[in-house]
């Protein structure tokens, strides 16, 4: 949450020439505001409603940025197989800034914390997934962009600030 995905994955799809899915705007466009699927429905029936889109991004190809809850849910993981998986990262210091005044269901309590907790309870599922891992803490858009796209057309990035493994499509979790 917060590391950038939406805005990272729609320019890394221009750059490489294919469709952009962001899972998270075609719940909210089907179902409503993410808020009030939560308030009203709960999570779990969220993360139902998360699978299926994921599935049908995956159906149609492209970049596809997925929630970062996403991966909580085994039918998503499923779908997930097969697909080439980016993982971005960003600080806690750099993550503040991002979600302050956020409308994220799991933040409205807690703010930083409640974002930290999140992100240790998730990390080694993450990290289990993602064939690379890119921070976005500091380091401007463009070279973030610039590092996945190299990395996907196989020109792997060697910087400080990404590592890469593994040669198989997808989004960012």
């Amino acid at each position: 949450m917060g590391a950038g995905k939406s805005s990272v994955g729609k320019r890394v799809a221009k750059a490489l020439g294919v469709p952009f899915t962001d899972t998270d705007r075609v719940i909210a466009r089907e179902h409503g505001p993410i808020p009030g699927i939560f308030a009203e429905r709960g999570e779990p029936a969220f993360r139902e409603l998360e699978a299926a889109a994921v599935r049908s991004a995956l159906a149609t190809a492209g970049v596809i940025a997925v929630g970062g809850g996403a991966v909580t849910h085994p039918e998503t993981r499923a779908a997930l197989v097969g697909a080439r998986i980016v993982l971005l990262t960003v600080s806690p210091e750099a993550v503040a800034a991002r979600i302050a005044g956020s409308d994220r269901p799991l933040l409205a309590q807690g703010g930083l914390d409640a974002w930290q907790t999140i992100a240790d309870e998730r990390a080694a599922t993450y990290a289990e997934l993602a064939h690379a891992t890119f921070d976005t803490s500091r380091r401007p858009m463009s070279h973030v962009v610039r590092d996945v796209v190299a990395w996907v057309t196989g020109q792997q990035a060697t910087s400080a600030t990404g590592t890469a493994r593994g040669t198989t499509t997808g989004g960012t979790p």
